[in-house]
């Protein structure tokens, strides 16, 4: 297992002692180390920022305990040297990571992580160009960060977090801010390292294409307390999602429409609108053919 809650509950205080906001409600939740792309959905005020920041314990429970790997997150750790390795193994790539930039060059901010979890000024070199290669912006290392685009300033800083190899990602929201084209292509870089290291990764967003397109997994949050834990294709299928304030992807609004007024049978195994398209042409050329 690589990250389970077992009845974690998260209180803020209010200015006076009696006020306490629940931010978390007696959470119970298994994720595994391996081969998962989970979203974390649900309306502003929800709970997932504060339920992804226990992931890595940079929130720690207020009742309850959270197990990472083989570190066991209780209230009382608040100075326990154990967490930096928690945080090496989990990595969290924050809204706007590009705001986290500051050394001279791209190659020294993205060796900059590496090197602070004890990794060898060698080593980091070799891995920072590596993962740059990944990223294709390898010809940006000896640019300064502040020169750069904001799409190549948000690579530049997931590079650095890339770079000391975490077990887990964590995303919040890693598309906002971005163009359409820039929103394709940092989904399809994480997608695309999951396919191939089989890491995990858990993304908060509000925009249930991405949900759709991309999610093996979905966790619902309502008033800090998960309401449906399970498939994108039984939540859009049934009225969890309008019970929750969300939206349905547009691809599957398409699909309603289509099989509504020219009675297709097209399927909700239907994930983009390219997709949507090539059946589209399948069942037109089957229908010619007849």
């Amino acid at each position: 297992m690589g990250i389970s809650f077992k009845e974690v509950s998260h209180f803020y205080r209010g200015l006076k002692k009696k006020d306490i906001n629940i931010a978390l409600d007696n959470i119970s939740l298994d994720i595994n180390e391996k081969n998962e792309f989970v979203a974390l959905v649900g309306k502003t005020g929800s709970g997932k920022s504060t339920l992804m920041q226990h992931m890595n314990a940079l929130k720690l429970p207020s009742r309850g305990n959270v197990e990472i790997f083989d570190y066991v997150i209780t209230p009382k750790q608040r100075k326990n040297p154990k967490l930096k390795n928690v945080r090496k193994r989990v990595g969290f790539v924050f809204q706007f990571p590009e705001y986290q930039l500051f050394e001279e060059t791209v190659l020294k901010d993205i060796m900059f992580a590496p090197t602070n979890f004890g990794m060898n000024k060698e080593d980091a070199k070799a891995k920072a160009i590596e993962v740059a290669k990944l990223l294709n912006i390898e010809k940006l290392l000896d640019k300064s960060p502040f020169n750069l685009s904001g799409g190549q300033m948000r690579k530049a800083a997931i590079a650095g977090i890339l770079a000391y190899e975490p077990d887990i990602l964590l995303l919040d929201e890693p598309t906002r801010g971005l163009d359409p084209r820039g929103q394709e292509e940092i989904m399809e870089l994480f997608y695309n390292i999951h396919k191939k290291t089989n890491k995990t990764i858990i993304m908060i967003t509000h925009d249930m294409n991405i949900v759709y397109q991309y999610a093996t997994r979905v966790v619902v949050l309502n008033d800090g307390k998960i309401t449906y834990d399970g498939s994108k294709e039984e939540l859009f299928n049934s009225d969890i999602y309008k019970n929750n304030s969300l939206a349905k992807p547009e691809v599957l609004e398409l699909i309603d429409y289509l099989n509504e007024k020219l009675n297709l049978g097209i399927s909700y195994d239907t994930y983009t609108l390219d997709e949507l398209l090539k059946k589209l042409e399948n069942i037109t050329e089957v229908k010619n053919n007849e």
